[in-house]
């Protein structure tokens, strides 16, 4: 299994890779209702500080949703540090 595999298979590799968990808040508004701000939140795993995956996403709102962006908040949380995986050796019988 490399490396890109184990990312892949499941929220556990992505965090043993760097990943976080992410929360976004839009704040939104439809062009004909300006003074209404809406929220949509999403919540991922992603990369700080760069963000990839929601720099994408939020890409994609510009060019195909109706609805411009006020604002974003995000809030990161690394669930899993280098510091919390350790690899364990067990030498013995267990009877």
């Amino acid at each position: 299994m490399s490396h890109c595999d184990f990312v892949e298979g499941g929220d556990f590799g992505r965090q043993l890779a760097g990943y976080g968990l992410t929360t976004a808040n839009v704040l939104y508004y439809l062009p004909d209702q300006p003074r209404l701000i809406q929220s949509f939140v999403w919540q991922f795993y992603d990369v700080a500080p760069e963000h990839p995956r929601l720099e994408r996403f939020l890409d994609y709102w510009r060019r195909e949703i109706e609805a411009a962006i006020h604002s974003v908040e995000i809030a990161h949380e690394r669930l899993l540090r280098p510091t919390d995986v350790r690899l364990a050796t067990f030498e013995g019988r267990l009877h």
